[in-house]
């Protein structure tokens, strides 16, 4: 069932004006930029476990933190100012979720060489067109899928953490590699 905003639009989320931007404005619509990849990667690798919207209240802090989400610059990054990071309460201060950014950055570049992009590569497991769903409710909506199944043992074959199948369900519906709008949804079929 869909939620009804202040604005008397019906989302499948977003009562909070932060969700219903992200909601309105980002989720379900397709992303082919690695910059903007890579960043919802890391952001939702750092969501383990968190709410979305405490990830959300933080993205500022997170552009600061990992140079805008140029990965090849986080790459580079040091294990001290890593650990710098640990101090930073802009972010999630968790040293693996921390780290992780670094790892992953380094996998994402080897992909990027490979494929030509991570888009090339990521849009590869969906066919290079977006999965779209017509869910009557956000309680049919799967945590996982053969999909994401498939790209999660994959980054983690090309050795990137915190990229689990639930994540990287998160991460394809994020970016729209999968278009999970529900059907009372304003952004359904759009």
């Amino acid at each position: 069932m869909a939620v009804l905003g202040v604005d008397g639009k019906k989302r499948c989320f977003g009562i909070s004006e932060l969700y219903a931007e992200y909601h309105d404005n980002e989720w379900g619509i397709a992303v082919h930029n690695d910059q903007r990849l890579f960043e919802m990667l890391i952001l939702e690798g750092a969501q383990a476990g968190l709410s979305w919207e405490t990830i959300l209240k933080r993205r500022e802090g997170y552009r600061k933190a990992f140079y805008c989400f140029d990965p090849a610059k986080v790459a580079l990054m040091s294990d001290s100012e890593l650990e710098a990071l640990r101090q930073n309460p802009e972010i999630i201060r968790n040293r693996l979720k921390i780290y992780a950014a670094r790892q992953n950055a380094q996998a994402f570049l080897k992909i990027q060489k490979e494929f030509g992009s991570f888009d090339c590569y990521v849009w590869g497991f969906v066919n290079k067109s977006p999965i779209v769903n017509h869910w009557r409710g956000l309680k049919e909506i799967p945590a996982t899928t053969a999909e994401s199944d498939a790209l999660a043992k994959d980054l983690k074959k090309r050795g990137m953490t915190f990229v689990g199948s639930t994540i990287i369900y998160a991460f394809m519906q994020a970016v729209g590699l999968v278009n999970d709008h529900i059907t009372e949804c304003w952004c359904y079929g759009r």
